[in-house]
């Protein structure tokens, strides 16, 4: 894993050598050992005083460590015809931290942090390229309350903003050659991001929620596209968890045009036209006993000719679960939320850098499944793919070759609790960070042992 950060943030400009090359190697540190704390993973009082000088320097901002990671993922994105942006908000909650300051409430007065709204970047075979833009804002608690007068406020007064912010953000940033499809839950389903002017190369791909008026024989929504003809059925992979497991379900697929009619409480109503977008409704009709029913509102600019459109749309939503993952990497693998630091902005710095080692975590994940057969040196040097062979293996001599990504990220998550039984399928973001920790420290034992 050592040096790939070198690579990564080899556009961040902190407007000194010696501040990119402290960064570079803070993110190499937590990467390695990324459920460990800052002092453990830094090894050193030195280095732990580094990077806590760092997250707390005056000349530089959050923005300024997520630049070198951002400009990355453009690049990455370069080699994709399609990409698909991903936007989600979470909340970085350090209420068990009242010392903090510049903290604001989040869902209710007895809880506070920061809010974060992320826009990750993701191939359509589900590979995450990286963190394009990231919102953060401190809700004042003198503002609780304030939601019950949402309709009498423009949405650029709103948080609702960040939804268009970072299709704005994300439309401006990566290439014109590239398609873009903006995906997200119904928490979007905002008309006023419908009615956004985008590029020709950028679409949306919504869950949709509200039951809006609509130009249609139904009147609304809901019933509009519920009284539509049956185009197709078609068959989904459902993963376990821990509730329920895995199955295939059948789903039935309905999907229309229909004009969105502009909101009644919009202000400015009579000089805003509706919008045409495509809905699609995919039911589960007879779901196993005690199972919830998949049922999919999704509102789409993209157009649907064909229950394969439709099925497309459907798969590629399927893929908002990593923004999920990411949030989830972030604060169970990362413990960003168990940083005790004395400022939000020290916490805004700490978070530009943890998202770096959370999208390289979740990457080494899902790129092990796309691309199982490259050679593990792309991730691993030889040091630590050796070592790892040597560990898992129990023979003291390390094969020839390195192994496969697949093969590499298998031991590496065995290390950390993944059994590979057969029906287990691929280990988990989770393991794997487990797995990272112990290799770190079985590497460091190898090297110098071979050293003597």
């Amino acid at each position: 894993m050592e040096r790939w950060a070198a690579s990564e943030l080899r556009y961040v400009n902190l407007g000194d050598a010696r501040r990119n090359k402290r960064l570079i190697k803070l993110v190499e540190d937590l990467a390695a050992q990324p459920t460990s704390s800052v002092p453990q993973a830094c090894g050193t009082l030195a280095a732990t005083t580094a990077a806590y000088d760092l997250w707390s320097s005056p000349y530089i901002k959050a923005a300024d460590i997520s630049h070198g990671h951002s400009k990355s993922t453009v690049e990455r994105a370069k080699a994709e015809e399609i990409v698909l942006a991903i936007q989600d908000t979470t909340n970085m909650d350090v209420t068990s931290h009242p010392e903090t300051k510049g903290i604001g409430y989040l869902d209710h007065k007895k809880s506070f942090g920061l809010k974060v709204h992320s826009t990750l970047i993701a191939s359509i075979k589900g590979v995450p390229l990286g963190i394009i833009d990231q919102q953060i804002w401190v809700r004042d608690i003198e503002d609780l309350g304030i939601a019950k007068k949402r309709r009498q406020r423009q949405t650029q007064e709103k948080e609702s903003q960040r939804w268009l912010d970072g299709l704005e953000r994300t439309n401006t940033l990566l290439a014109k050659k590239t398609k873009i499809i903006t995906v997200a839950d119904s928490e979007a389903d905002i008309f006023d991001l419908f009615h956004q002017e985008r590029p020709d190369n950028c679409h949306l791909l919504i869950r949709g929620t509200h039951n809006r008026r609509v130009n249609h024989t139904a009147n609304y929504l809901h019933e509009a596209i519920r009284s539509s003809a049956v185009r197709g059925k078609i068959e989904v992979s459902v993963k376990r968890n821990p509730e329920r497991p895995a199955r295939i379900a059948k789903l039935t697929i309905r999907y229309e045009t229909i004009e969105i009619e502009v909101p009644r409480n919009k202000i400015g109503r009579s000089q805003i036209k509706p919008v045409k977008l495509q809905v699609i409704l995919a039911e589960e009709e007879n779901p196993p006993s005690g199972i919830t029913a998949i049922s999919w509102l999704l509102l789409t600019t993209l157009e649907i000719n064909s229950v394969k459109d439709a099925a497309r749309c459907i798969e590629w939503y399927t893929y908002r679960w990593l923004i999920e993952r990411y949030h989830y990497t972030l604060k169970s693998g990362c413990r960003i939320e168990e940083l005790q630091l004395e400022t939000a902005r020290r916490l805004e710095m700490a978070l530009a850098t943890y998202s770096i080692v959370a999208w390289r975590l979740l990457w080494l994940t899902y790129e092990a499944r796309q691309n199982p057969d490259i050679c593990c040196e792309t991730v691993l040097n030889t040091v630590e793919w050796q070592s790892l062979c040597v560990t898992v293996s129990k023979n003291p001599i390390p094969p020839k070759i390195p192994p496969t990504l697949r093969a590499a990220v298998r031991m590496i998550a065995s290390l950390g609790g993944f059994l590979g039984r057969k029906g287990d399928g691929e280990p988990g973001v989770k393991t794997i960070w487990k797995g990272l920790r112990r290799l770190h420290d079985i590497a460091a034992t190898w090297k110098l042992a071979h050293q003597c």
